[in-house]
């Protein structure tokens, strides 16, 4: 196990490794032997190489998953069967987590205190969770009288799914999608992101330690472009599930209309966080800062826009700048830090172009706003606090997901449910009041897929996630995950 020093550095169980293709059980190279350059995103040295697929890797990969789905064991083993081998994935994920949370830090430039509370722990739950759901899940009976007739449904897998994950929580992410996709008894095709592609890799090597039969989950690693738009065209190919941003799921299903491919999408949102007088405003500003700037604010529920009752808002603006300025960036294998890098270079440009941005809007930096002091390479950015921007600014619309949020006055619940639901994407939003008729009342009427009521980010696997308008396609989570990897046939018995 990784230990601490006295300097509170964490000593490193894990190096960066090469990452292959994984296709049939092996991992192999790419057909044309292409690679990229894996980054580290805290000293913008190169620390590896990925195998760079292309149409033919995916040709490949699903041929190995139609013949897994059609000929192999897995969808003939029993319920019980596979559950104990989606078991066994969650206990060696939960026995080498902090392997895996160190692999996360080193791929995402996160740090190591949300891969340690979050990424690994929440990758091992969701195989343990969907190994019980599968077994307990039940469908639908309907007795017609009428007829002298009953109704059954009964559930098959859709087939070969093709899974496209994003580089924000890159293992929580993936399992939460593959997970229920093997427990419906589906086989699996995935492209990680090209940023972060070493955890996705080192899962292969645990699923076929925990008994997945060969060809069930397969793994191609490449761009959009190429990989991504191959699982998008492939008629093979039953089913995607996409997180990521918007226009890339609009590209998808473009792509995937010619095949009328089941989709799944979670995309981006400009996440509401309303703040009314009443609400206890130091317990709103211990959890604002986690829903403000966990994971460097590269999470899909945080909340960017921060909607404040005006006879608070000075106290408010007050409070949260104190803590932000408390939060210190850097080395993510130091424990005195809490926060790390940014992911990538092409992220990192695109946060910084939106200081740019806010200036020219006549906005005013309370904190941040730039690369901290001291840290000339990586990715790193300052927590960010901007105030004196009017709602429609393009800082106040445009999903920048980074360590940034714009704080907004607001004079009446009715102004600020407008001005929530003023916008092309509805992902989640976060309500703080003591009124529990106004929470409720606040809460159906803004449009968005979740709604957070004097807390964020609480998950219970059982409940829908997803989101409305341009934020999403559909919902996951335990029936929700189970209706889109299989299909239901109801069957007629005349008695």
């Amino acid at each position: 196990m990784a230990v601490e020093t006295k300097n509170s550095v964490v000593e490193r169980i894990v190096e960066p490794f090469d990452c292959l293709h994984f296709i049939d059980g092996k991992f192999v190279p790419s057909v044309d032997g292409k690679t990229f350059n894996n980054v580290n995103p805290v000293n913008e040295e190169v620390y590896g190489t990925v195998a760079e697929g292309s149409a033919a890797d995916i040709d490949l990969a699903v041929a190995a998953a139609k013949r897994a789905f059609e000929e192999g064991p897995w969808g003939k083993m029993s319920t019980q069967e596979r559950s104990k081998i989606i078991r066994k994935i969650g206990d060696i994920l939960e026995e080498r987590q902090e392997e895996i949370a160190q692999l996360e830090s080193l791929d995402t430039g996160k740090h190591l205190k949300f891969s340690r509370h979050v990424d690994a722990p929440r990758a091992a739950k969701n195989f343990h969770f969907f190994a019980d759901y599968m077994i307990s899940v039940g469908t639908e009976a309907f007795q017609d009288e009428t007829h002298g007739a009953i109704n059954y449904g009964y559930r098959r897998p859709i087939g070969v799914v093709g899974l496209i994950q994003p580089w924000n929580l890159p293992l929580f992410l993936l399992t939460w999608k593959l997970a229920p996709a093997l427990a419906a008894g589906c086989t699996v095709v995935i492209k990680p992101s090209e940023l972060t592609p070493m955890t996705a890799t080192k899962l292969m090597e645990i699923l076929k330690e925990a008994g997945v039969p060969d060809g069930v989950v397969n793994l191609v690693h490449g761009f959009g472009q190429g990989a991504g738009s191959a699982i998008n065209k492939h008629p093979d190919i039953a089913g995607i599930g996409f997180i990521g941003q918007v226009s890339t799921g609009a590209k998808i299903m473009e792509e995937a209309s010619k095949t009328l491919k089941k989709l799944s999408f979670e995309l981006g949102g400009k996440n509401p966080n309303i703040i009314f007088a009443d609400s206890n405003l130091d317990e709103v500003v211990e959890t604002t800062i986690k829903s403000s700037f966990t994971n460097q604010g590269e999470v899909c529920v945080c909340g960017e826009n921060i909607f404040v009752e005006r006879s608070v808002y000075d106290e408010f603006v007050e409070k949260l700048a104190a803590k932000t300025r408390q939060l210190k960036v850097g080395n993510p294998f130091d424990m005195e830090y809490d926060q790390g890098a940014l992911v990538a270079k092409v992220h990192y440009d695109k946060v910084m172009s939106y200081f740019k941005l806010a200036e020219e809007e006549g906005a005013t930096f309370v904190t941040g706003g730039k690369r901290p002091e001291g840290l000339d390479k990586g990715y790193f950015v300052e927590p960010t606090i901007i105030t004196g921007l009017e709602y429609g600014a393009r800082c106040t619309r445009e999903e920048i997901f980074g360590p940034v949020v714009s704080i907004i006055p607001f004079d009446t619940e009715e102004e600020v449910i407008a001005m929530a639901n003023d916008s092309r994407v509805g992902l989640s939003n976060t309500i703080w009041t003591n009124d529990i008729r106004r929470a409720h009342r606040v809460a159906q009427s803004i449009e968005s897929g979740l709604s957070y009521i004097n807390c964020w980010f609480v998950r219970d696997l059982r409940t829908p996630f997803g989101g409305t308008k341009d934020s999403g396609l559909g919902r996951v989570g335990g029936v929700h995950s189970w209706e889109f990897y299989t299909e239901i046939t109801n069957i007629c018995v005349k008695l």
